[in-house]
Order: C-alpha cells, then sequence, then structure tokens
C-alpha cells in the first residue's frame, strides 16, 4: 500500500504487518484510527507515527524507558480487554515527543502513553491519573538503573 507522509513523502507499507488500529482514535483526533509506526532512520530510538488518513498528522514517538527507567503504571482491565492484551512480551510502549530547539529542550508526554499490542497490531493512548505524570517531561537522561516496565 503507498501512503503520503509527513515526514518521508510517498512511501510503501506492508498494509498486513505495519498498520496499527485504533479503535477509539487518538484523544483530539478520533476520527483517525489508522497508523503507522516508521523508524527515524538517522535517530533509530524515535519513531514517527503516521496517520494513514492524514498525511499532515504525525507524531514523534519514543519509548520512555530511553529516558525514564522507573517509569511505571498498570494497564487498566478495560484496555488489556480492548486490546486483547495476553502477555507483557504484547506490550510496546510509546510516548509522543513535543519537538524544541534546540533538541535538548524537546518534552515527552509520560501522562498518555501510547500502548501498542504487538501481535494483532491494536493500539490505544492511555491516560494516567499519576499526578507525577505529566504531558511535559524533560529528555534530559533520567538513565536510572534498574526500574521496572508497564504491567498489563
Amino acid at each position: 500500500m503507498k501512503i503520503s507522509t509527513k515526514y518521508f513523502g510517498s512511501i510503501e507499507i506492508d498494509e498486513k504487518e505495519e498498520l496499527i488500529q485504533f479503535k477509539h482514535g487518538l484523544p483530539g483526533f478520533g476520527n483517525y484510527r489508522s497508523f503507522v509506526l516508521l523508524p527515524l532512520e538517522e535517530a533509530p530510538l524515535y519513531s514517527v507515527l503516521q496517520s494513514l488518513d492524514e498525511k499532515g498528522l504525525a507524531f514523534v514517538v519514543v519509548n520512555p524507558y530511553v529516558f525514564y527507567k522507573d517509569y511505571e503504571f498498570v494497564i487498566d482491565e478495560q484496555t488489556k480487554k480492548e486490546l486483547d492484551l495476553r502477555s507483557p512480551q504484547e506490550v510496546h510502549l510509546y510516548c509522543v515527543m513535543t519537538l524544541q530547539d534546540p533538541f535538548d529542550r524537546s518534552t515527552m508526554n509520560l501522562q498518555a502513553p501510547i500502548i501498542v499490542n504487538e501481535t494483532n497490531h491494536r493500539a490505544k493512548q492511555m491516560i494516567l491519573n499519576d499526578p507525577k505524570y505529566h504531558t511535559k517531561h524533560s529528555l534530559q537522561l533520567h538513565k536510572e538503573e534498574g526500574g521496572t516496565h508497564a504491567h498489563p
């Protein structure tokens, strides 16, 4: 399938392997439900979550554990059911970034992680009600040793 993207121009994707479906869309973008994750070749830690329906709708995302080893939350039962999560190995986690110039002033949204079931390609952006997480966490490296991950 050929798609138009915000950052990569027109590209070919394998719809069966790469398509990610958000049943209810993303908060604020409910009409857009089909996305693809495109890695940034020049910065492999980061990817672009690109809408298939709107070329201009694309978010730079990152695995939050790159910066916050101690990031932790519990995936609620509704989300587990919606995504048909059966094991922690199916969970891939991303957080949306807000890019700034210079780059080290960029931030990441830890309050609303994107959870992707890698087995069936269903996804959801889950809003956390934990006061320690907000929408603009610094990207300064917070690589504490140890820590845990999201638990289904």
